[in-house]
């Protein structure tokens, strides 16, 4: 048995990790959405959160082959990519407060970002205005710097997209084209910054079929006629998981 699948088998709360993946791949499937901030504020009770970083982007990257087909068609793609494109430009920096960070700094940042994107979400704040230009930028920038650091991708977007008044679909179909970009470039500069092991790389595999099966149910379930019941159920996993994975609770 290679070394790094002996130690990725057994990395501490393997079981919790893969039950959390799946269960973020279902909210995932059926919202286009959820997964970061379902899966790292728990993961980061068990792994550094570089690591926790690099197992969302590789793991995303498969479940969004699954996705990505419907999402393609239905996405406004010119609006993505320039939200895309920004947050690119800002992942490196986000990488390097990842590095430099202390890791328990970095899990209180987890935990406010998907806390306060949280909260903005309950509120039932709309903006009824359309961002374009500068203002595409600034919430790109913010996405990929945020999600650099953290792993949280699309916290940001995601809050863009759902306080506007896009239907279901749309709002699905952006969010997973987004997060397939910035899965891809987040999973490129980790492997540039060198942070890339073999027992990450072994623990993302595993992690993978859990998280792909997720998936696939969550996009069986997904229908449009029931965006409220929807949110409802990813806002209640995201306030668990956030306030299960508070640094607070280890003695």
């Amino acid at each position: 048995m290679p070394d790094g699948l002996g130690a990725a088998l057994a990395a501490p709360g393997l079981g919790w990790l893969g039950l959390v993946i799946f269960v973020a791949g279902i909210v995932r499937g059926f919202t286009g959405f959820g997964t970061g901030l379902i899966f790292v504020p728990i993961a980061g009770l068990f792994l550094p959160p570089a690591d926790c970083v690099l197992i969302m982007a590789l793991t995303g990257l498969g479940s969004t082959i699954t996705l990505l087909p419907e999402a393609w068609g239905r996405a406004d793609r010119a609006e993505v990519f320039s939200l895309a494109i920004a947050a690119s430009l800002a992942i490196p920096a986000g990488l390097w407060l990842l590095t430099s960070l202390n890791p328990e700094t970095v899990r209180w940042a987890v935990a406010l970002v998907a806390g306060l994107t949280l909260l903005g979400l309950v509120s039932g704040w709309r903006y009824r205005g359309r961002v374009t230009g500068p203002g595409l930028a600034g919430v790109g920038f913010a996405a990929g710097l945020i999600g650099g650091m953290t792993g949280l991708t699309g916290p940001v977007v995601i809050f863009f997209y759902l306080a506007g008044t896009a239907a279901a679909a749309k709002v699905r179909a952006n969010t997973v084209l987004f997060l397939a970009v910035l899965d891809l470039v987040v999973a490129s500069g980790l492997f540039v910054a060198g942070q890339m092991r073999g027992e990450t790389l072994w623990l993302s595999a595993l992690l993978a079929g859990p998280y792909l099966i997720g998936t696939l149910v969550g996009k069986r379930l997904f229908d449009p006629a029931r965006e409220r019941a929807y949110r409802a159920l990813a806002y209640g996993l995201i306030a668990l998981a956030v306030l299960s994975g508070l640094p607070i609770w280890e003695g």
